[in-house]
């Protein structure tokens, strides 16, 4: 069997992905628009398992912007610092509070431009409150989704923010959003970083079933 082409590859991406996650669940804890950004923000060089053990705690200090704008950034950063980069962290969530608070009555902005220019808020996290929070199309691409956009020969982006122009141009715009949390979880099951080169999972397989070598990654 000869490699497929591209357009025969994105069609049984689609087609395995929603045979196997059909109703993907948001995989971090959140009860509203403001848990839902600062989980993602903790997220960042974190796992979502991790974050789900440590938001409880943070929520019991405070649950709106207007009660995180009281807690000092210390305490903060006491409850996080499991997370990683707590520091760095427990200052944007502080900040990115009071923002919240001084501009927009507390409420998380529904636009792009303004949730990046929040503190801490990148481009990633923004395009995941977007979609999960308010269903705008959007696909974040976190380094894993990048990753496996390369072993199936979706993209040969050097960054990120390639690989998220070749993944919209390449999918449906009604399917980004539920397509960007198949990826996360098929890559934690079946195309992990250390369990799949690029020659071992089901779809890497189909995809290339003459590729001999691991897959050369570029790291974002």
């Amino acid at each position: 069997m000869d490699n497929p082409n591209k357009a025969a590859r994105v069609e049984k991406i689609l087609h395995t992905l929603e045979a196997h996650y059909p109703n993907p669940p948001i995989p971090l804890d959140h009860t509203d628009t403001y848990s839902l950004l600062v989980a993602v923000l903790l997220s960042a060089q974190c796992t979502d398992e991790r974050v789900n053990k440590i938001t409880p705690a943070l929520w019991a200090l405070a649950k709106t912007p207007e009660a995180m704008t009281r807690i000092p950034v210390d305490a903060i950063q006491a409850v996080i610092r499991p997370c990683g980069l707590s520091p760095k962290k427990a200052k944007a969530i502080s900040a990115l509070s009071h923002i919240l608070v001084e501009k927009y009555q507390g409420e998380v902005p529904a636009d792009m431009a303004k949730l990046e220019e929040l503190p801490g808020v990148g481009h990633k996290t923004a395009s995941v409150v977007m979609a999960q929070a308010f269903g705008v199309p959007a696909f974040p691409v976190d380094t894993h989704i990048h990753r496996l956009a390369q072993r199936w020969g979706l993209t040969s982006g050097k960054n990120v923010v390639q690989t998220e122009k070749d993944l919209k141009r390449l999918f449906p715009k009604e399917k980004w959003n539920t397509l960007h949390l198949q990826i996360i979880f098929y890559g934690r099951e079946y195309c992990t970083a250390r369990g799949c080169d690029g020659t071992r999972c089901p779809l890497c397989r189909w995809c290339y079933p003459n590729r001999k070598k691991p897959k050369q990654v570029h790291k974002p």
